[in-house]
């Protein structure tokens, strides 16, 4: 079994704190699923996807709730169902998916979601009570059912440029990584995900057949489907983020560290969707939006970070990635913060 079809066991105790709450967990329960309870604290251990797709399912049934009781009205068994079928009945990918947060704006009391389109950029705010943050594996579990039901809708996975959570970092963030973006950042002013918009617009022909089926198999194909099957680009990606993008290779400097030839390393990236300098778009892309997210660094230093002659031709890639300019970006993202 390969460590991208795993989930941590951290995961599985996240999911049996809010439906377990007395202490010691199901043992039965934990059984059913093909989990054994003996391993629940060894710090390494990982259970099969559909192992833990097979525990949310009983926990569902048993709470009667698609959330784990993590919310005071939670996702009645079905909701799923119904929030699939809904969404996949709009016109175009932004249709379904602003249908799908706002039948779970309806459904959840505590978490209000809503899409906000900036031109190139597309965010998914929760809007929430200022009060106690919640659990990081609260929002995560929510980001996983909205993205990959989003994923669904589009036949592909959908690219999060970065995520901000109003939490504090939990202890062990590596499947989240995984799952989502190597771009997770904590105690930021409001919960949010970044997307370009770009795919907004395409159509939806999803059939019914083809709902059974995604509905037969989830939460699983969620769980390790729309994660990033590129294990070379994720390779390459985060070998790029470890490093200042000064110092990034050209292809064929690459190739000869990976010791493939550049035609090897071309074609197995294209057989993934991919290409070097797409992957180092999307890295600078992350990165900006990380950066632009906070007051400091300046424009300049940001530039000069992402390895632009200078402040003039960030802004023109900025513009081309995103339909706006850096700091209109950086003031519409602080002043939602501030509300």
């Amino acid at each position: 079994m390969s460590e991208k079809d795993t989930i941590s066991m951290h995961l599985v105790r996240e999911a049996l704190l809010q439906t377990c709450p007395a202490g010691e967990p199901d043992r039965g329960l934990l059984a059913r699923a093909g989990i054994d309870a003996d391993q629940l604290h060894q710090p390494d251990a990982r259970v099969g996807a559909q192992a833990y797709a097979r525990l949310w399912r009983l926990l569902a049934r048993r709470c009667n709730d698609e959330f784990f009781a993590m919310d005071p009205r939670g996702l009645r068994n079905g909701s799923l169902a119904f929030m699939c079928r809904a969404s996949m009945a709009q016109p175009t990918l932004g249709a379904g998916l602003e249908t799908a947060l706002a039948f779970l704006s309806l459904m959840l009391q505590d978490l209000q979601p809503a899409l906000v389109r900036q031109q190139g950029l597309a965010e998914i705010v929760i809007n929430e009570p200022r009060d106690q943050p919640r659990r990081a594996f609260t929002y995560f579990t929510f980001w996983m059912i909205v993205h990959g039901v989003a994923c669904w809708l589009a036949g592909r996975r959908i690219p999060i440029l970065a995520i901000d959570l109003r939490c504090s970092a939990p202890p062990f963030c590596e499947d989240y990584r995984v799952m989502f973006s190597d771009n997770l950042h904590f105690e930021r002013p409001l919960t949010r995900l970044v997307m370009a918009a770009d795919g907004l617009d395409q159509p939806l022909r999803r059939t019914e057949e083809e709902l059974q089926r995604f509905l037969a198999e989830a939460p699983g194909n969620i769980l390790v489907k729309y994660r990033d099957p590129a294990s070379l680009g994720l390779r390459i990606r985060s070998d790029l983020l470890g490093l200042d993008p000064g110092r990034w290779p050209d292809s064929d400097s690459l190739a000869r560290r990976l010791c493939l030839s550049p035609s090897t390393l071309r074609r197995r990236l294209a057989e993934e969707g991919q290409s070097y300098q797409g992957l180092k778009d999307s890295v600078r892309r992350e990165l900006a939006i990380a950066w632009l997210s906070q007051p400091q660094p300046g424009m300049v230093e940001i530039a000069e970070r992402l390895g632009f002659a200078d402040s003039s031709s960030f802004y023109k890639a900025f513009r081309k990635w995103f339909g706006c300019n850096p700091g209109q970006y950086r003031e519409q993202t602080q002043a939602r913060g501030r509300r």
